[in-house]
C-alpha cells in the first residue's frame, strides 16, 4: 500500500491523543514504580486483546459510513439506551480525572499548587471556548507535533534510564491481590483507552471524511499507527517507572500536584535539568489534548445518541452537552481535589467493568448484515476477538467477586 498523505492522518492520531493521557502518564508509570516489570503482562494483554474491538469501530465507520452509535441503534434501541445511561454515569468522572491531571501539570509549570481548582476551571473554560467557536481543527493539525514531542522525549528518557540503572532487570510477572487488584482493574480498564472510545473514533472518522477522501485501507492504516503508538508508549512509561522508581522506597503520591512534580522529576533525573522545559511542555500538551478531545467526544457522542433516541427533541444538541459536561466537571472539582488517584481509579474501574458490553456490541456489528461482506474481518480476527471477549468478561466477574 502506498504511503499515506499526512493530511489524511487524523482519527488515528486523535485516538492516540485521547488515549495517551491518564492511562499512560499515571497508570503505566505507577505500575512500573510499584511493581517493576511485574505488571507488564497486564499492559500487553490488555492492548492486544482489546485491539479487535477498537479496530472494529474504525472498520464499521469506514465501510458503512455510519457511526457505532447508528449501529447500536439498529441492533436494538435498548443497546443505545444502555450506552446513553453508562455515558451519563462516567463522562463527568472521566472528564474530571483528565482535567485534574492536566491542571496538576500546569501547577508544576506555574508553581501555584494552591490554585488547582482555579486552574482546572480555566482549562475547562479554555477547551470550551475552543470547541464552541469551532477551532478544534487546530488540534488536528498540532496533534502530530504533540505526539512526536512526547514520543521522542519518552524514548530518549527510557534509553538513558536503561543505561544509568544499576539494578538487575527482573521480569518476573505478578498478580496483585486484595487492594491492589483495584489498581490492576484500573490499569486494564484504561490501557490503552476505555473501549467506549471506539465510539468516538467512529464519529471522528465520519467528521474526517467530510473534508478528506479516505479509503478503507488508509483509514485502517491510520488507526493502526495511533493504536500501536499507544502500545509502545505504554511500555515506555511502565519501564521508566520500573527503572527509576521501583525499589527506591519512593511511591507516587495520590495528590495531583505532588504527583505531577514526581512525574517531571522522573524525566529530569534521567535526561537532566536542561530538558525540563521540553518535558513539561510535552507532558502538559499531551494531557491538554486529552482534556480537549474528551470534552469534544463525549458531547459529540451524547448528541448523536440523543438524535437517535429522542428524534423529536432538538434541545439536546452538541452545545447543550458541551455546556452540561463543562459545568458538571467544574462543580465536582472541589469534592475530589486531593484524591486524584481515587478519582482516576473510579473512572478506570468503571471502564473496565463495562468493557465486555462494548466489545460484544462491536463484534456483533462487524459480523452483522449491516457490514458489507468484503469489509468484514477475517475469521482469524473474529476468533481472536472471542478470546478477548471471554478474557474481559471473566476478568470483570473475578474482579467483582474479589471486591464484594
Amino acid at each position: 500500500m502506498k504511503i499515506l498523505n499526512l493530511r489524511k492522518l487524523g482519527p488515528g492520531l486523535l485516538f492516540a491523543g485521547a488515549a495517551i493521557g491518564v492511562s499512560h502518564l499515571v497508570q503505566s508509570t505507577k505500575a512500573g514504580a510499584d511493581f517493576g516489570f511485574g505488571l507488564l503482562w497486564a499492559l500487553v494483554i490488555s492492548i492486544i486483546l482489546k485491539y479487535p474491538f477498537f479496530q472494529f469501530g474504525s472498520r464499521f465507520a469506514l465501510a458503512t459510513k455510519m457511526s457505532l452509535l447508528d449501529g447500536y441503534y439498529k441492533l436494538g434501541k435498548i443497546y443505545l439506551l444502555i450506552f446513553f445511561i453508562l455515558s451519563i454515569g462516567t463522562m463527568f468522572t472521566i472528564q474530571t480525572a483528565v482535567t485534574i491531571v492536566t491542571a496538576s501539570l500546569a501547577t508544576t509549570i506555574l508553581g501555584y499548587s494552591q490554585n488547582l481548582i482555579i486552574l482546572s476551571t480555566l482549562i475547562i473554560l479554555l477547551c470550551f471556548i475552543i470547541l464552541l467557536f469551532g477551532n478544534y481543527k487546530l488540534l488536528d493539525r498540532l496533534i502530530k507535533i504533540i505526539i512526536l514531542a512526547l514520543t521522542t522525549s519518552t524514548i530518549v528518557a527510557l534509553i538513558i534510564a536503561a543505561i544509568k540503572t544499576r539494578n538487575s532487570l527482573d521480569f518476573t510477572q505478578v498478580f496483585p491481590y486484595k487492594t491492589s487488584v483495584i489498581f490492576l482493574a484500573a490499569l486494564i480498564g484504561w490501557m490503552p483507552a476505555p473501549l467506549d472510545i471506539s465510539v468516538w473514533q467512529s464519529l471522528w472518522i465520519l467528521e474526517k471524511k467530510k473534508s478528506n477522501t479516505i479509503s478503507f485501507g488508509e483509514g485502517l492504516f491510520d488507526f493502526n499507527i495511533g493504536y500501536f503508538g499507544t502500545f509502545i508508549l505504554g511500555i515506555c512509561f511502565l519501564s521508566l517507572g520500573a527503572l527509576v522508581m521501583y525499589g527506591s522506597g519512593i511511591g507516587f503520591s495520590e495528590v495531583g500536584s505532588i504527583f505531577a512534580g514526581q512525574f517531571i522529576e522522573l524525566y529530569t533525573s534521567t535526561l537532566g535539568e536542561s530538558f525540563y522545559p521540553i518535558i513539561v511542555i510535552a507532558a502538559f500538551t499531551t494531557m491538554f489534548s486529552t482534556t480537549l478531545t474528551t470534552l469534544d467526544a463525549s458531547p459529540r457522542s451524547m448528541y448523536k445518541s440523543s438524535q437517535l433516541l429522542f428524534p423529536y427533541t432538538t434541545k439536546l444538541d452538541y452545545k447543550f452537552w458541551l455546556i452540561t459536561l463543562s459545568i458538571g466537571t467544574i462543580c465536582i472539582f472541589s469534592f475530589l481535589l486531593d484524591e486524584m488517584g481515587t478519582l482516576v481509579q473510579i473512572a478506570t474501574v468503571l471502564s473496565f467493568v463495562t468493557a465486555p458490553f462494548y466489545a460484544y456490541l462491536n463484534l456483533r456489528l462487524v459480523t452483522s448484515d449491516l457490514m458489507p461482506s468484503k469489509y468484514k474481518p477475517s475469521k482469524v480476527l473474529i476468533n481472536f476477538s472471542y478470546v478477548g471477549l471471554i478474557f474481559l468478561t471473566l476478568f470483570a466477574l473475578v474482579f467483582v467477586k474479589i471486591i464484594l
